[in-house]
């Protein structure tokens, strides 16, 4: 992992996964344990490293995930065997910030 506030230059890119989900919010562990198994039966060159799942303003759920995967290609591969969402955007990750990477005077 490169130090905070510095862009990555790993061998392997990192990518968040906008997904909108297409069933019920209590029905996304399920997705979640068969995004999992996939994962190690299949994508075993994918590291699923943690996400985020949100509400929309209308209640449907959806996620951001973060992923190391070889290529865009292989991420969007393992969602179209997924199912039960789509994916709205795919985002290679350049860096990774805190707020201590940004001192205010004083502190």
């Amino acid at each position: 992992m490169t130090a905070p506030g510095t862009i990555r230059s790993a061998a392997m890119p990192r990518y968040v996964i906008e997904r909108s989900y297409t069933v019920h919010e209590s029905e996304v562990p399920i997705v979640a344990t068969r995004s999992k198994r996939l994962v190690k039966d299949e994508y075993p060159q994918i590291v699923w490293e943690h996400s985020h799942v949100v509400l929309d303003a209308d209640g449907t759920p959806k996620s951001f995930c973060v992923y190391d995967a070889p290529s865009e290609e292989i991420v969007r591969a393992h969602a179209e065997r997924l199912g039960d969402h789509s994916v709205v955007a795919i985002y290679e990750i350049a860096g990774d910030v805190t707020p201590d990477d940004f001192p205010l005077d004083g502190d």
